[in-house]
């Protein structure tokens, strides 16, 4: 029978985020050469260099544990990528589509905000302290990139959609 332990609960997440980090890889240079607006396609440029980042340290943290890196399928993040490409579609040329680009990807990172902090809280608990500075620094990656968008959107790509 499996272990059904905090470790284990761990390491099943730790799969899904990797899945899902993954997944992004492959979403964000959709999203960047969609984007309208330089500035946001630099925005996401830049993440997809930090999320290549991300990566790694999931494997680092999988190693730590003496574990394969290995994806378990998510469908949370499937199913915010799936919500994404619509918006792409429908979208696609018109004065909105970066502003729905940006609640797109912002979706992404708070969902990755919330998998990134109960990895920390577990990773507390469990005394697995190597893993805690992975798992923060891309905490922190994660909460920054949110803040950028925030930012991107009230300050250029939300006044320029309603104009």
């Amino acid at each position: 029978m499996a272990e059904k332990d905090l470790k284990a609960l761990f390491l099943h997440q730790l799969k899904d985020t990797y899945f899902a980090e993954n997944a992004i890889l492959k979403a964000l240079p959709q999203m960047a050469e969609a984007a309208q607006a330089e500035e946001l396609k630099g925005a996401f440029a830049v993440h997809l260099k930090e999320t290549e980042g991300q990566v790694k340290r999931l494997e680092q943290v999988f190693q730590l544990l003496g574990e394969k890196p290995a994806g378990g399928e998510c469908k949370a993040i499937q199913g915010i990528i799936e919500e994404g490409q619509e918006i792409l579609q429908e979208f696609k040329g018109g004065e909105a589509l970066d502003a729905g680009l940006i609640a797109a990807a912002q979706a992404v990172e708070h969902y990755e905000i919330t998998r990134y902090g109960t990895l920390l809280a577990w990773a507390k608990q469990l005394g697995l302290s190597e893993a805690e500075g992975l798992i923060q620094e891309t905490l922190i990656e994660e909460e920054n990139t949110d803040q950028i968008l925030s930012e991107l959107a009230e300050d250029a790509i939300n006044p320029a959609a309603a104009a």
